[in-house]
């Protein structure tokens, strides 16, 4: 979920958006800061339902079928705009190749942690296991780094056409290795429970 951003040209932002110059105006940091709260409460709201829910066999088998299926949008996506990011660093892609990416994925990429959280309620989690309490830890951790990604994203958009700080930089980075250790960390506590 890195460097999510909205990559609308300026004419087609809404005239609320758009500055005197026709820039887009950032996502306030309070927004960001409400959805954090938001998508935080989302996630525990799943795991005290994850206890009260009781899926027979049949429903567990279809919840298992969406739930790979959604790491499959949400991930995949996540590694699209990651591989845009090394082709950037690479010198291989523009910058602006690298948020049009992350802007037109930015859906997938919500769409498919969304339906991990709510599938998930299906699969019976065990949350006195210490592994699946670091998977929600790691999915939390994603979820908060993708509103970060957002906000660098937008930042990000300022040096399209010039030299990027070196701290932005630094700081994509750290979004990225955020994210994917986040996915790939629930990916493999989500496999090893699912062995046991």
């Amino acid at each position: 979920m890195e460097l999510v951003t909205d990559g609308a040209s300026p004419a087609s932002i809404p005239a609320d958006r758009t500055g005197s110059k026709g820039a887009v105006r950032p996502t306030p940091v309070w927004q960001l800061a409400v959805l954090g709260v938001v998508s935080s409460a989302f996630i525990s709201g799943a795991c005290w339902m994850s206890g009260h829910v009781h899926a027979d066999v049949t429903l567990q088998t279809t919840a298992r079928f969406f739930h790979v299926a959604a790491l499959i949008v949400g991930l995949g996506s996540v590694l699209a705009v990651d591989w845009f990011a090394v082709l950037w660093l690479l010198g291989r892609r523009r910058l602006s190749d690298i948020l049009n990416t992350a802007c037109t994925l930015q859906v997938p990429i919500w769409l498919g942690l969304a339906g991990l959280v709510v599938t998930g309620l299906f699969l019976r989690p065990n949350l006195q296991s210490p592994l699946t309490l670091v998977k929600l830890g790691l999915v939390l951790a994603v979820t908060v780094n993708g509103l970060y990604a957002h906000w660098l994203g937008q930042r990000l958009e300022r040096h399209q056409d010039g030299q990027v700080p070196r701290h932005l930089l630094v700081q994509s980075g750290v979004a990225a290795t955020v994210s994917q250790t986040g996915w790939w960390g629930a990916t493999l506590i989500g496999y090893l429970n699912s062995q046991s």
